[in-house]
C-alpha cells in the first residue's frame, strides 16, 4: 500500500511496507531514488532499532549474545498506514513474538510524515510499552536521486556543509566496522565532491555535523535538497561501491553509532544509544527541502 500526499510544491508517496519513502515529486522531477534492483534495490530504509552492522553479527544483552540482522528489522515490517489529510500521513508498528527473537523488548513505533510547502517532515515517535527498559537506535537510509537531467553525471554532485573547511570521518574495516583514528577530510568551498569509493571507505559516517544540516546539490543545476537533523547526532554519506555512474546517495541522519571497535558490546552502552524507561517515549525528527 501507498499513500499519495500533495501539495502545491512536492507530490510524494509513503510505503506502508517499512514505512519508506518512495517518491518526491517536485516541478515534475523525481528526487528520489527509483530502486532499481540491478544497482541497489532499496529506496529510504527505516533503521530500527539497530543501526549498521553488528561485531560478529551480534549483540550483547544483559552479557548474553544476541544475534540481530544489519540495520534493524523495520525495513521490511509492514505498518499499519493512515493518510490523516492530504499533506500528513502516519505509520505504526509495534514489536510482537518475531521481532522479540531479535530484540526482546516491547515497543510501538510511529513514523509522521508531514508536507509544509516544499519540506517534508519525517517525525519518529519510539514508545517503551514494557516494563523493563528499552534501549534503541534509529536512523534515516534516504536514497537522493542525482544525474537528473541529461548529460550529468555523479561527479557533478556534492554534500555542502556549512561554515567549515574540512570533515572528520571515522575509520572502517572490511566488515563495516568502525575503527579509530578519524580521518581529516579537506573540502572544497564547503563542498564534499568524493563519493564514500573515492575516499577509500564503504561509509562516510561523521558526528557533530555543524548545523546539522547538510545540503545535496549540483555543480550543473539549481536543484538540490537540504537535510535537517537536530535530534541525530550522527551522519552517514553512502552509495554503493563498484558503481562510477551510481545515480543517487543516501544522507542518513542516525541517532547513534553504527558498532565499533571501540565500542561496548553491551548494546545499551553503545556510543549514542538512547535508553528509555517504561512507559516513556521519544520523538526524533529531520526534515527535508526540496529546492
Amino acid at each position: 500500500m501507498t499513500i499519495l500526499l500533495g501539495n502545491e510544491e512536492l507530490a510524494v508517496g509513503v510505503s506502508s511496507k517499512g514505512a519508506e519513502l518512495r517518491s518526491v515529486m517536485r516541478d515534475g522531477i523525481e528526487r528520489m531514488w527509483c530502486g532499481d534492483p540491478a544497482v541497489w534495490g532499496r529506496r529510504a530504509p527505516l533503521l530500527f532499532p539497530l543501526i549498521g552492522r553488528l561485531r560478529d553479527g551480534w549483540y550483547a544483552l544483559d552479557g548474553r549474545r544476541v544475534k540481530a540482522p544489519t540495520h534493524g528489522f523495520c525495513r521490511d515490517r509492514a505498518f499499519s498506514a493512515e493518510r490523516v489529510s492530504d499533506t500528513e500521513a502516519r505509520f505504526t508498528t509495534a514489536s510482537d513474538e518475531q521481532t522479540r527473537a531479535d530484540y526482546p523488548f516491547d515497543f510501538r513505533l510511529t513514523v509522521r510524515f508531514s508536507l509544509e510547502g516544499s519540506t517534508l517532515a519525517k517525525t519518529h515517535t519510539v514508545e517503551n510499552t514494557g516494563d523493563v527498559p528499552m534501549p534503541f537506535e534509529l536512523g534515516g537510509h534516504e536514497a537522493y536521486a542525482t544525474c537528473l537531467l541529461p548529460g550529468e553525471r555523479m561527479a557533478d554532485y556534492f554534500v555542502r556543509f556549512e561554515g567549515v573547511d574540512f570533515i572528520e570521518m571515522f575509520g572502517m574495516d572490511e566488515a563495516g566496522i568502525l575503527t579509530l583514528p578519524k580521518t581529516k577530510v579537506p573540502l572544497e568551498d564547503g563542498r564534499l565532491t568524493k563519493t564514500p569509493e573515492q575516499l577509500g571507505i564503504d561509509t562516510v559516517v561523521l558526528e557533530g555535523v555543524p548545523g546539522s544540516a547538510v545540503a545535496l546539490g549540483c555543480a550543473k543545476n539549481d536543484h538540490e535538497v537540504r537535510v535537517e537533523f537536530p535530534d541525530f547526532p550522527y551522519l552517514g554519506i553512502w552509495t554503493k561501491a563498484g558503481q562510477d555512474d551510481a545515480r543517487y546517495l543516501c544522507i542518513e541522519p542516525w541517532s547513534a553509532l553504527p558498532d565499533a571497535h571501540f565500542s561496548p558490546r553491551e548494546l545499551a552502552e553503545k556510543l549514542g544509544v538512547r535508553t528509555l524507561a517504561p512507559g516513556e517515549r521519544a520523538t526524533l525528527s529531520y526534515r527535508m527541502t526540496f529546492r
